[in-house]
C-alpha cells in the first residue's frame, strides 16, 4: 500500500465518520423534538380537560345560587340587583375557594376565576317583537325608541322587522332564525349596530315581559316610550334604595308613564338568566356562556356555548 492510498482510506474513514455523528445528532435532535412536542400537546390536553371541569363546576354552582334563590322567602317573589345572584365574582385565584387541605400544590399553575349571572329578562326580547306573523305596535314602539336613544340607523330596523317573521315561518325561504343577538347580522343589522344592542336586547325561546327591577335606564325608556329620562333617573335612584315589591309602587314611581306599564309587558320576576363563567390559566382562557330558564326550584340550561382564546403575556397585565 502506498502511503497516498493510505492518506485517502484514512480520509474517507473521517469524512464517514463524521457523516454519521452528524446523522446520529440530527435523528437525536429529531426524536428530542418529538418528545417535546408530544408532552406539549398531552399537557394542553390536560389543561383543556382541567379547565373544562373546573367551569361546569363554576356553571353548575351559578345554577345553585339561581335555585336557592328561587326557594328563598327574601325574595318576595321578586328578583333585583340586590340579591347574591347579581353579584359578579371579580377574577380571583381559584385557590382563594379551596378549603385548608385543598391547597394547591407547589408547582401547579395558578387558575384565576370570574363570572357573573345577568338576568336576560332585564332587556328587549326579540320573541316579543310579533305574533305570529303580525309586528305588534306596541312592542315596534319600543324598539324604535330604543334605536334613537342609542342612535342607530332606522333603516336597519326596518329591515330586521321585515326579516324577523320570515325569520318565524318554519319552511319559509327565509333567514334562519337568530338563537343569540350576535347573529342578528343575519336579519341584516351591521356587527357594529349589534355590537350596540349587545347590552340592551336578547333573543329569548318565547316573549317576556322587562322585568323593572334589572332593567337598565335605556330599556326603560324604551319599554315605556312616554317615560322622560328626569323620571327615569329618579326610577333607578329608588329602585336602588329599595326594590319594588309590586307593580303597583313601580306605577306610582313612574308618574305620567305608568299608563303605559302593563302586566303583559313588565315584571319584577324574572325566568330566564344568562350566565358567564371564565377561566384563566397560564396564557389560556377559556369562556362558557349559558341561557338558563327557572321554573319554580327547577334550573334547565337553554343553550350553552365555549370559547377558548390564547393570550400573550401583554393582555394579561
Amino acid at each position: 500500500m502506498t502511503r497516498g492510498t493510505g492518506r485517502s482510506q484514512r480520509g474517507a474513514a473521517l469524512l464517514m465518520a463524521m457523516l454519521l455523528v452528524t446523522l446520529v445528532a440530527t435523528l437525536s435532535a429529531a426524536s428530542l423534538w418529538l418528545q417535546w412536542r408530544q408532552v406539549e400537546v398531552e399537557t394542553a390536553d390536560r389543561q383543556r380537560s382541567q379547565l373544562s371541569w373546573l367551569i361546569t363546576g363554576a356553571m353548575d354552582w351559578s345554577r345553585l345560587i339561581l335555585r336557592e334563590d328561587a326557594l328563598s322567602v327574601q325574595s318576595g317573589g321578586t328578583d333585583h340587583l340586590g340579591e347574591p345572584w347579581a353579584l359578579p365574582v371579580q377574577e380571583s385565584r381559584l385557590s382563594t375557594f379551596l378549603s385548608q387541605d385543598q391547597q394547591l400544590r407547589e408547582g401547579d399553575p395558578q387558575v384565576f376565576l370570574s363570572g357573573r349571572i345577568t338576568d336576560a329578562q332585564s332587556r328587549l326580547n326579540l320573541l316579543s317583537l310579533s305574533e305570529g306573523s303580525q309586528v305588534v305596535p306596541e312592542v315596534l314602539a319600543q324598539w324604535v325608541r330604543l334605536f334613537a336613544l342609542l342612535q342607530l340607523p332606522r333603516a336597519e330596523l326596518e329591515q330586521l322587522v321585515r326579516q324577523w317573521p320570515l325569520a318565524l315561518t318554519e319552511g319559509a325561504q327565509g333567514p334562519l332564525r337568530p338563537q343569540r343577538v350576535e347573529q342578528l347580522v343575519w336579519l341584516g343589522l351591521s356587527e357594529a349596530s349589534v355590537a350596540r344592542l349587545q347590552p340592551f336586547v336578547t333573543v329569548l325561546p318565547e316573549p317576556t315581559p322587562v322585568n323593572l327591577n334589572t332593567a337598565p335606564l335605556q330599556v326603560l325608556l324604551a319599554s315605556l316610550p312616554a317615560l322622560d329620562s328626569a323620571t327615569a333617573q329618579r326610577f333607578v335612584q329608588r329602585r336602588e334604595q329599595r326594590h319594588f315589591a309590586t307593580l303597583e309602587e313601580a306605577r306610582q314611581a313612574l308618574g305620567l308613564a305608568a299608563a303605559q306599564l302593563s302586566e303583559r309587558r313588565h315584571a319584577l320576576r324574572t325566568q330566564y338568566f344568562e350566565v358567564t363563567g371564565q377561566l384563566r390559566i397560564d396564557q389560556q382562557r377559556q369562556t362558557e356562556r349559558a341561557l338558563v330558564r327557572r321554573s319554580g326550584p327547577q334550573v334547565s340550561v337553554v343553550w350553552r356555548e365555549r370559547s377558548v382564546e390564547q393570550l400573550h403575556d401583554s393582555s394579561l397585565q
